[in-house]
């Protein structure tokens, strides 16, 4: 059963990261999606983890097969024309020295993209992501919790970049003032440069259109997808239609079928060291002796010393 509070917010424990980017993902056509979410998980996942200077790497795995209603219709507001994905992922740093080093290291990890991404965009948050609410206790989800999850991007209906960085900020307080949304994280990052393509992973495509450039990104978590559909029609939502219409250009919605956590405050979650099939047979068997900390020890450094 899924686990929520309703007492507790425990949105707190996401502000260590003070440095942080969105990256959207597509796999490469020719690969089969398991195949490709196999390979992010177990293979890249642990690659990543494990790249000096991290605080922070989480995966969201979307589901192209679930895209009704996800987030409503509004005369005025278009989808992004051919926007398809499969995954959106957090890469975050404690500190700007923190951010260097990995950067110092990263090329051994985007070589590896070109085996199974097609397309990645890394959207830059310098100031880091906002959570304003998280009443789901797991800190470290490692697959589908049972919540009902969407990311939902938006693009900007003008290039004022202070105007729509305010609209999304007021806008996502209102949303996660309600009741019925359990986590609301909330992405405003920099407009997006093709002229400095990232991340520089070769043969990978890192090209966006105009109406991508800048955008906002909202995760938002439910319990249900009726108690999602049932708050898309309450009075709270219908009230912010006007002003959505007014700073919003462009919205695409994208459910996600599992969160995977790699890292977490500067530490190797079980996913991130094992990797993430491995990690979720290590808690189904109740298998202690492989989370103990002579076993981590031996799996990250080759020693039992």
């Amino acid at each position: 059963m899924p686990k929520v509070s309703t007492t507790t917010d425990y949105a707190s424990r996401d502000a260590s990261i003070a440095i942080n980017s969105y990256t959207t993902v597509l796999r490469r056509p020719r690969v089969p999606h398991d195949v490709f979410a196999t390979y992010w998980r177990d293979v890249h996942g642990p690659l990543c983890s494990r790249i000096p200077g991290l605080g922070w790497y989480v995966q969201n795995h979307l589901n192209r097969e679930q895209d009704a209603h996800l987030w409503p219709a509004i005369d005025g507001i278009a989808p992004f024309a051919d926007y398809e994905l499969d995954g959106g992922v957090e890469i975050g740093f404690a500190s700007k020295a923190d951010q260097d080093v990995f950067n110092a290291a990263s090329h051994i990890l985007f070589a590896d993209e070109q085996n199974m991404f097609a397309a990645t965009v890394a959207y830059a948050l310098p100031n880091g992501s906002r959570t304003l609410v998280d009443r789901i206790a797991d800190p470290i989800p490692n697959g589908d919790d049972g919540f009902d999850r969407i990311h939902v991007h938006f693009g900007a209906a003008d290039g004022d970049a202070g105007t729509f960085a305010t609209f999304m900020t007021e806008f996502a307080e209102t949303l996660a003032a309600d009741a019925a949304v359990l986590k609301l994280r909330l992405h405003v990052p920099d407009r997006y440069d093709n002229a400095e393509p990232a991340p520089p992973a070769p043969n990978v495509d890192h090209l966006v259109p105009p109406e991508r450039a800048r955008i906002a990104v909202i995760e938002l978590a439910f319990e249900s997808p009726l108690t999602r559909r049932a708050f898309f029609e309450s009075d709270a939502f219908t009230a912010t239609h006007a002003a959505q219409k007014a700073h919003i250009a462009y919205v695409s919605a994208f459910a996600v079928s599992g969160v995977y956590t790699y890292v977490r405050d500067k530490q190797l979650t079980t996913a991130g060291l094992r990797g993430s099939r491995q990690a979720q047979l290590i808690e189904r068997l109740g298998a202690n002796n492989q989370v103990a900390a002579d076993v981590r020890g031996l799996m990250h450094t080759g020693s039992v010393d």
